[in-house]
């Protein structure tokens, strides 16, 4: 397989892709994605994790929203990772995320997730090189043993943003008060870091046994119009059934 180069990849939307027939693509996929859900938590049987990682404002909190709106919220949830905890650090980087990790008839949305440990602590220099290569390889494990033991589909999203379009979303959260709360100094911080994350992140997905989907979001209309493609194709290929009715009453 050859490797991927962020660098080369557009986070703009091909020319000739029609914005409202997309929309409306996106729309309709939405809705069977939120009827696939339904029969998931039904069969009992798979569990689904969706990964999102990306530059701060790259869209993960709207891809939550215009990707798995529809879904009903019994057998979903959406976990959402800051730095940890006191205790948390007492145990391996891990042990946090293993507890989130989707039961069989569930899904679970990470925002943010496991990948910190090796993008964020790593540009900072907060952890060795080879630390980062143990962690990965623990990565690697930890997401094939969700993947085998417990039937769980995991689909990674890498939010593919430009350095362009994130000053104008950040922008907008000084500008726009209803976007006020999302405002953080810290974010323009890490800005500074574009370069080495970019890096961090090439080398990531490249070393990943379970593979990413890199979605350009420039355009937010295409980011959803793509991730809805993604999650109800895999989703129909677990070919679930509904159950059985289980009933011993003379009707």
């Amino acid at each position: 397989m050859s490797k991927i180069d962020l660098n080369t990849i557009s986070t703009r939307p091909p020319d000739g892709l029609d914005k409202k027939s997309a929309r409306k693509e996106s729309a309709n996929r939405a809705e069977q994605i939120a009827d696939l859900h339904q029969q998931l938590v039904a069969e009992g049987k798979h569990s689904v994790l969706i990964i999102l990682q990306g530059m701060d404002a790259s869209g993960k909190d709207g891809a939550l929203r215009k990707v798995f709106g529809a879904c009903n919220p019994f057998g979903l949830r959406a976990v959402g990772w800051k730095k940890p905890t006191e205790q948390e650090f007492d145990h391996d980087f891990l042990w946090r995320i293993h507890e989130q990790a989707p039961a069989k008839g569930e899904m679970v949305i990470f925002n943010r997730s496991h990948y910190e440990d090796v993008l964020i602590q790593r540009v900072h220099g907060w952890v060795s090189e080879e630390r980062v290569d143990r962690r990965i390889e623990s990565i690697n494990a930890f997401e094939k043993l969700l993947a085998y033991d417990n039937n769980t589909l995991i689909l990674k999203f890498y939010l593919h943003l430009s350095k362009e379009q994130q000053e104008e979303e950040l922008r907008e959260r000084l500008n726009e008060q209803e976007k006020h709360y999302k405002h953080n100094d810290g974010d323009w911080e890490e800005r500074e870091h574009w370069d080495a994350y970019r890096k961090a992140y090439n080398d990531v997905i490249n070393r990943s046994e379970i593979p990413w989907h890199v979605i350009p979001v420039d355009s937010r209309w295409y980011r959803d119009y793509l991730m809805t493609d993604v999650v109800l194709d895999a989703l129909k290929n677990l070919d679930m059934q509904w159950p059985a009715l289980n009933t011993e009453r003379k009707w």
